[in-house]
């Protein structure tokens, strides 16, 4: 079979030499990448580089190869387009439609899906103009991933960094999935908690559980690739951040619920992955609990922490439309205890699942059953959880319309 056909358009910007990283990922997992850099990229990275790492020949100019017509056949061959780093600039051109070099040309002439990671300064991004842009490139179906927070040039930190490299692949792989189906999410913010809360009783001990909190991250790539604005609430999973994802950290149950109805006061749908602590201790010692010889420990007195899907699938009411999703995760009549939690907390959407030892928890796959309080059943088979983030995110976009 031939193999999918990537242009990696590459701008002026100090983060271009990461782009190096995503094309060896493309390159190495079987994609034909052609790299169409600008001359000011090429400040940074020569085009030597580009073509000895793609094994294809590099031109920012429309003139080079004239009888093979470039500018038009380099974006009707290819099945993704992804430009990293996308700069201002760069924005700014592919919104307005400017066509003054190869990429630009390309980007006018692709009817493939468009992927833009951007970099660039904190006061840039968030500009009038360059907001005002990426809404019109989402508007008309191009993925603009969020950039990350972090260091930037010199001593600059903030909102800028361009994502990880191989997290910008994981989106472009997923776009690539979904072929010419339309981003979907566009439009939409989608809050998704991931994780597994951690209830501190000294210093040094605490009461938790086993979520590695994969499942609420292939949500939110998915998410990404799907073209939604998404605030990941994450407690305690040591996890890249996933390119274009707001990422926010919890550590503990009132934490998260804190940070996770922040998100939800403007969100479309909300989304329950986390393993939320239904216990706390009750009292925290200041000091590490010491063993005593001869003497038993003291009983640790629990209480119960806030529900936070109960109290979201309550206070949706004040923002009609939303969508609320839990998850369940059974040790025993998954399916029974799984429909008596759907009626109990009034969410639209819960995914059942079984757990243990060895099941679900830090695994790459999951198998689950979708409930829908309409009284629907969707089973997803085992498989990589990304498959069952999908499922979850095609009954999600039926219920929003």
């Amino acid at each position: 079979m031939d193999k999918p056909k990537v242009v990696l358009g590459v701008s002026g910007g100090i983060a271009a030499y990461k782009a190096c990283e995503l094309l060896r990922q493309l390159t190495e997992s079987g994609h034909d990448v052609r790299v169409v850099p600008t001359d000011s990229s090429l400040h940074f990275v020569g085009a030597a580089t580009w073509s000895a790492l793609s094994g294809n020949p590099v031109s920012a100019e429309v003139w080079d190869a004239v009888h093979e017509v470039p500018h038009v056949r380099i974006g009707q061959a290819a099945d993704l387009v992804v430009v990293a780093p996308a700069t201002a600039d760069m924005l700014a051109k592919a919104a307005h439609g400017l066509a003054d070099d190869l990429l630009t040309n390309t980007l006018l002439t692709a009817r493939c899906p468009v992927v833009f990671a951007p970099a660039m300064h904190t006061e840039m991004w968030e500009h009038p103009a360059t907001q005002e842009n990426v809404a019109t490139l989402r508007r008309r179906g191009a993925v603009v991933i969020e950039p990350a927070v972090g260091r930037l040039t010199g001593a600059d930190t903030g909102k800028g960094r361009l994502p990880d490299p191989d997290e910008i692949f994981e989106v472009c792989r997923r776009v690539l999935a979904r072929g010419a189906a339309e981003p979907d999410l566009a439009g939409r913010h989608v809050v998704i908690s991931a994780g597994g809360t951690r209830e501190p009783l000294d210093p040094v001990r605490y009461l938790g559980n086993r979520s590695s909190g994969k499942q609420g991250y292939a949500l939110a790539r998915t998410a990404v690739a799907r073209g939604a604005r998404v605030t990941l609430v994450e407690a305690n999973t040591g996890l890249p951040d996933p390119a274009g994802a707001d990422v926010v950290r919890a550590g503990t149950a009132t934490q998260l619920r804190e940070a996770v109805l922040k998100a939800a006061a403007d969100a479309d749908v909300v989304v329950m992955a986390a393993a939320v602590a239904d216990f706390r201790p009750a009292t925290y010692a200041s000091g590490k609990i010491k063993k005593k010889d001869g003497q038993e420990p003291a009983p640790v007195e629990l209480v119960r922490n806030p529900d936070i899907l109960a109290e979201l699938a309550t206070e949706r009411r004040g923002r009609p439309g939303q969508v609320v999703v839990g998850f369940a995760a059974e040790t025993d009549d998954v399916l029974a205890n799984g429909r008596d939690k759907l009626r109990r907390k009034g969410c639209d959407l819960l995914v059942v699942n079984e757990v243990g030892e060895r099941k679900t928890f830090g695994s790459e796959e999951n198998e689950a059953v979708v409930l829908d309080a309409d009284g629907g059943e969707t089973p997803v088979p085992y498989g990589p959880k990304e498959a069952l983030a999908d499922t979850v995110w095609d009954l999600v976009t039926r219920r929003l319309g």
